[in-house]
């Protein structure tokens, strides 16, 4: 008898992963590839997606069951009523500040859509250069509605930078008779059942015909679902950006902070833009690995680096015009990488204290997850400077998307 198998797509800045899990929620095969275009043309997350479809070994092909897809937060793009992409998507680390005063107007009590970093912000700026006769759909709802070629709707974690209410299930009335309301995706909850895989998508890559795609999650929380966070657990995602989360008891309404529903619990979480994406603009991964081993933990740089991926910072403070510092360079590599790892442990502190202030306690433990978890010496400094002990987890996001649709209903 063939194995029923369960498959987690995640799309990252830098790429996408697939995960392949069994009914006993093993693990039995997982690939990722790199974008072949920038992280912004969604041709990139296509091309990426077919081939990881294409390398896919045909006995989990002709017995995959259940798929689900994890993506960028925030990342918005617009389309025509087809599907097809209309320009290149806004990543979520851009700000969009033209239209602060509409945005305001539409956001009266709703403090967490007030940054030029939200998707409302984004939205507008899509609107106002392509007209109302689109839809907007963040980057996993999209390649969701991709692969069954429908993009009616979006999951409610992936559309709260929109403006979804959680608590009331509805879109703010502001948005109400707006011409542009039409855009906005029909929500479902995370991990629903949404429909069958387009039978001309599964002819081509040999897929089971029958494959139920699911409705998704942000990348983080994906990781969240990965590392079975406890109640007095904190997460740190550490990819190319820094997310960090916490379970609270009732949701909270804050700039700069995301409030998300998994698995029945509120979770209280921010994202900085600074994260292992700036480590790669100066060294490639086994330079890390190399330079790293050189590092005293133990020891301080005393260099006061703020390692941001490029201008402007979304948490652990809001500001679009905040500038990276990056200098001085000293002339040893390794002593200059330590220093961008104290500068991004520094910020993932503040995070912390941040939602410390905000929720009324730290975590007892932080587990972390994405590429970053691996570096011990990076680690060590992180649990020096955070003062709160540290564990990795190997599992990865697409993991946590393969356990979302294994127990999708």
């Amino acid at each position: 008898m063939h194995d029923n198998f369960y498959g987690g797509l995640d799309f990252g800045t830098s790429g996408a992963r697939i995960s392949i899990i069994n009914l006993q929620k093993k693990l039995i095969y997982s690939n990722s590839v790199p974008y072949s275009y920038s992280f912004k043309n969604p041709n990139s997350w296509i091309n990426s997606c077919e081939n990881l479809l294409f390398s896919l070994p045909i006995e989990v092909k002709i017995n995959l069951n259940k798929l689900a897809i994890s993506g960028t937060s925030g990342t918005l793009i617009a389309s025509n009523f087809r599907g097809d992409p209309i320009g290149e998507a806004i990543p979520y680390y851009q700000a969009c500040i033209e239209h602060k005063l509409l945005l305001e107007s539409l956001t009266s009590g709703e403090d967490h859509l007030r940054t030029p970093y939200s998707s409302l912000a984004k939205a507008l700026k899509l609107i106002d250069k392509y007209g109302t006769n689109i839809l907007l759909r963040h980057q996993s709802d999209w390649i969701t509605g991709w692969f069954l070629k429908d993009w009616t709707h979006g999951e409610e974690g992936n559309n709260l930078k929109l403006g979804w209410n959680l608590k009331k299930k509805s879109w703010p009335k502001s948005f109400l008779n707006t011409s542009w309301q039409k855009c906005l995706p029909q929500i479902v909850k995370s991990g629903k059942i949404i429909g069958q895989v387009n039978s001309d998508l599964a002819e081509r890559f040999n897929l089971n015909k029958k494959l139920i795609l699911t409705s998704g999650t942000t990348d983080s929380n994906a990781g969240l679902i990965a590392a079975g966070l406890g109640k007095e657990d904190g997460l740190t995602v550490l990819g190319t950006t820094i997310v960090i989360k916490k379970i609270i008891d009732k949701p909270i309404k804050k700039q700069g902070i995301t409030i998300h529903r998994v698995n029945g619990d509120w979770i209280c979480g921010g994202a900085s833009n600074a994260g292992c994406g700036i480590l790669s603009k100066f060294f490639s991964d086994l330079e890390i690995k190399e330079l790293s081993r050189q590092i005293n933990p133990l020891k301080n740089t005393s260099l006061n680096l703020l390692p941001l991926n490029s201008k402007g910072e979304r948490f652990p403070v809001n500001n679009a015009n905040l500038e990276p510092i990056l200098d001085p360079r000293p002339v040893s590599d390794s002593l200059y990488l330590h220093a961008l790892f104290e500068g991004l442990a520094k910020i993932e502190q503040k995070g912390w204290e941040k939602l410390g202030e905000l929720t009324g306690s730290l975590p007892k433990k932080i587990i972390t997850i994405g590429g970053g978890s691996k570096n011990p010496q990076w680690r060590k400094i992180r649990e020096k400077i955070i003062n709160i002990p540290i564990v990795s987890c190997k599992k990865t996001t697409s993991f946590g998307t393969a356990l979302l649709a294994i127990n999708a209903k």
